[in-house]
């Protein structure tokens, strides 16, 4: 598994401070805090952070903070890390300029671990057209292709990686399937880049009603979606 792989590779077990960078509603950060002596999650977005901060509190962990900041904002004072974790956020930000940064901030023993996966706004399943489907009609057009911006976004991790401090690369790929349910889903697509929230605005309602049609698809409301995680593991010297 995933994070059994990343524990026993940065030997936290209990031990070492974790950044997870973009962290979005904690998907990475809460099921690594469990194994580290401290977490710190850091998103943009408060709203992601409000709803991070209630699993952390649902589920005991006492030992997870999280800030409201960007990559751009780094190195700050968030202090040094034995691992940095980046889950489906590193080809919005400036890859180069983030590294660099992170260079200072990630213990000299420590990496980054880097992972991205199919998810929903990639579609390749018919309930995740539906949502795909779902969603432009809600969105204005300029929002709905979910591309990376930045002036490097072709140039794939691992070449941007090998220039940087943290040049020894391992890349890895599980793959396993995932269930979801309509309000997961929903959920999900509350938590990505995309502000969805704020973009909906008024038509929430309508948006969240409008699932619905996804019952034709499986009247039960049970969706299993086929996942490949890519994870890159990239530290200053061979582990």
């Amino acid at each position: 598994m995933f994070i059994d792989d990343v524990i026993r590779s940065f030997g936290l077990e209990g031990t070492g401070r974790l950044l997870d960078l973009g962290c979005g509603t904690g998907q990475l950060t809460l099921p690594l805090a469990q194994h580290a002596s401290a977490a710190v999650g850091v998103d943009p977005e408060p709203e992601m952070l409000a709803e991070a901060d209630r699993k952390a509190r649902a589920a005991g962990l006492t030992n997870v903070t999280w800030a409201i900041c960007s990559s751009s904002d780094l190195p700050g004072d968030l202090g040094r890390f034995r691992l940095l974790t980046i889950g489906r956020a590193f080809h919005w930000m400036d890859r180069e300029q983030v590294l660099t940064a992170l260079d200072g901030m990630v213990e000299d023993r420590g990496g980054l671990v880097i992972a991205n996966d199919s998810c929903l706004v990639r579609p390749i399943t018919a309930w995740q057209l539906a949502i795909e489907e779902v969603q432009h009609r809600f969105l204005p057009p300029d929002q709905r292709s979910g591309t990376p911006t930045v002036a490097d976004a072709r140039e794939s991790h691992e070449h941007i990686l090998s220039r940087s401090p943290f040049r020894c690369v391992r890349r890895q790929v599980y793959e396993f399937d995932r269930p979801w349910t309509i309000d997961q889903a929903i959920g999900y697509l509350y938590s990505t880049s995309l502000p969805l929230r704020r973009l909906l605005s008024d038509r929430r309602d309508a948006f969240e009603e409008t699932t619905a049609a996804l019952l034709a698809i499986d009247p039960g409301g049970q969706f299993t979606e086929p996942v490949s995680l890519e994870v890159l593991t990239a530290t200053r010297s061979p582990r």
